[in-house]
Order: structure tokens, then C-alpha cells, then sequence
């Protein structure tokens, strides 16, 4: 495997920033819109030589440092016994969402049995380019799943979420324990069957009061980063001015939203790994203009610690011409 992303995961110098982007295999990339002609976002991702072809788009594409698994965060549902489909339009729907505080303490299934396709892909993944470049896996966090899984869709004040907290604090907070444990699990399970590197995207915990997330979240995310033993990087966004919560949290990498300014994140974490962190929308503008602000970011960030990344994922209508200036700015970087 290239260690590029590792060795920069673990705060080593690197003679550039290893490159990658969330989302990256998605649906900016021509071939993937084909593909999906074919098969339902479901029926991709848990196919695995679908799901493989999906995720090598962008090695075939741009040859990234890091190549994220083709998968979704609401996969870790069907070991609670949720069910969910993706309705154009609204994004992911839980067909049977949380029904009151009594319905919140859930059992969890088999993990390694029901998501057996992730297993697969990671598998494939190794197989095919594991030589090559670091596999990166990735897990929902316990709010942002609880909040889907509360709303039954996607809530972009989290409200029916946040009104649990407030009404039933124990129902509260043993769903987010019950989600905290499955994606343990998950997240272990693809270390198992190959991921070098793994991404916890609590995306929307950063809608959660400094309070809050110290008594209900920081517990969790500690619980299920601890004695993972790849490099292991947390997402979420809108933690600018509390980013030491982040930190706390011991994963190696804090990954920052594009709200962030770099120099700011580096001062206040210290040797703490980033990611990060170009506004997404900045890939539809001139190339040189990409690059100029990839070369500041790169700048700001220094040679000790820095995956270079979008500060939330690929839109899908962005240009591959911007993508590409992008990934090459950080490729052809030598510090």
C-alpha cells in the first residue's frame, strides 16, 4: 500500500499532502450516472462488483491517495431492525422510524452477517488496488443516524431529534448508546476485511448544544474510536470555535467543514492531524482559481499532518475539470 494518507493520519511529514474527497465516487463522474441507469442506489451498494466498479471511478479518473468505499452512512440501520429506501427528492426514508421514547432502546442484529456486501467490497478493494493506495471505510455517527432515524427523513433542523432530548433524555440517550455499539462493531468489521483508514461522519452533531455534545455525544464518539487500530478521522460540521471537543474525541485526524480557516484549526489543535478543507462550490470555478486556493490551504496547513479534502463532500453537478485541478495542485506539491 502507498502510506501516503497513513503517515500524514499520524501526523508524519509528507513530501505532499495525500488527496482525497468525500464523495468522490459519485455522481459528478460521468460513468456513474450510467451506472445507476442500471441498478437503484440500494441495489449499487450492496452488490459488490457494482459497488467496486462505482468506487474505482475516481482511481480511473484521478488516482487519489485515498479511495472511500462506495457505500452509504444509513447501511447501519438494518442491524437495528430499520428499514429505509431513497425516494426521489427527499433523499433517505425510514419506513418505520423511532415510535416514541418506549421504541428508542433498540437490539442490535448481526452486523458482520447483515452487511456482509460491505465485507465483500473491502475485499474486492484490497484485491484490485490495495497496493496501490489506502482504503478508506466510514461509519454514520449515533446522532446524525438518530436523526434520521427519529425523523423517518432527512430534517434539516434535526427538531423531532433535538425534541427528544428535550422530552425523554433517557430515550435520548440510549438510542444514540444503541447506534454507539453497531457502529463499533461495523466500524472494527471493516478493519477486519481490509480499510486501511476509517472516517466517522457525525455530520450533524454539530447542531447539538456545547453541553450536550460533552454529556450525550463525546462519550460515544470516544467509545467507538478507542483501540481501532488504522488511523481513524472525525467529521462534523459546524464545530468552528470547538474544535478541542473534536479533538477529545482520540480520533488521529480532525477533518474540518470549508467555515474553518486552516491556520486558525492548526493553532488551536496543535499536532492534532487535519482534513481539509476547499469550499466544494470552489471546484465550478476557473482551474487556476482552484488551484490558487488549494495552494493556500496547502500553505496554511504545512508539510506535518494534513489530508488534503473538500470541506464536505463532491456536489454532483461539479465539474471534472475542477476536481482535477484540485487533486493535481496537491499532486504536484513538494514541500
Amino acid at each position: 500500500m502507498d502510506d501516503l494518507l497513513v503517515r500524514a493520519a499520524r501526523g508524519e511529514h509528507t513530501e505532499r499532502p495525500p488527496v482525497w474527497m468525500m464523495r468522490q465516487a459519485g455522481r459528478h463522474i460521468p460513468e456513474y450516472r450510467e451506472i445507476r441507469e442500471e441498478y437503484s442506489f440500494l441495489e449499487a451498494i450492496k452488490t459488490p462488483a457494482v459497488a467496486e466498479e462505482i468506487t474505482l471511478l475516481p482511481w480511473e479518473y484521478y488516482r487519489p491517495d485515498g479511495l472511500v468505499m462506495f457505500s452509504d452512512i444509513l447501511t447501519v440501520l438494518e442491524p437495528l431492525g430499520f428499514s429505509y429506501h431513497i425516494e426521489s427528492g427527499v433523499g433517505p426514508v425510514v419506513e418505520n422510524p423511532v415510535d416514541g421514547p418506549d421504541d428508542a432502546d433498540r437490539a442490535v442484529g448481526d452486523v458482520r452477517e447483515e452487511l456482509e456486501y460491505v465485507g465483500a467490497l473491502l475485499r474486492r478493494l484490497t484485491e484490485r488496488v490495495g497496493d496501490e493506495t489506502a482504503i478508506i471505510g466510514f461509519a454514520g455517527g449515533p446522532f446524525t443516524l438518530a436523526s434520521y432515524a427519529v425523523a423517518g427523513e432527512p430534517s434539516r433542523t434535526h427538531r423531532p431529534l433535538r425534541a427528544l432530548r428535550a422530552r425523554h433524555p433517557d430515550a435520548f440517550r440510549a438510542l444514540l448508546d444503541s447506534f454507539a455499539e453497531v457502529v463499533r462493531e461495523y466500524l472494527q468489521f471493516q478493519i477486519d476485511n481490509g480499510a486501511d483508514v476509517l472516517q466517522l461522519f457525525d455530520t450533524y452533531a454539530g447542531e447539538l448544544t456545547t453541553a450536550d455534545y460533552r454529556e450525550f455525544l463525546l462519550p460515544l464518539h470516544q467509545r467507538i474510536l478507542d483501540g481501532l487500530d488504522v488511523p481513524t478521522i472525525i467529521f462534523v460540521r459546524r464545530m468552528n470555535g470547538r474544535l478541542d471537543l473534536l479533538e477529545e474525541t482520540g480520533a488521529d485526524v480532525v477533518s474540518l467543514d470549508w467555515t474553518t480557516e486552516m491556520a486558525t484549526a492548526r493553532e488551536q489543535l496543535g499536532e492534532t492531524p487535519v482534513q481539509g478543507n476547499l469550499d466544494p462550490t470552489a471546484l465550478y470555478g476557473e482551474t487556476d482559481a482552484v488551484r490558487e486556493q488549494t495552494r493556500e490551504i496547502i500553505e496554511a496547513a504545512g508539510p506535518e499532518g494534513h489530508i488534503l479534502n473538500l470541506g464536505h463532500g463532491v456536489h454532483k453537478d461539479t465539474p471534472v475539470d475542477g476536481v482535477e485541478a484540485f487533486v493535481e495542485t496537491a499532486k504536484d506539491w513538494q514541500w
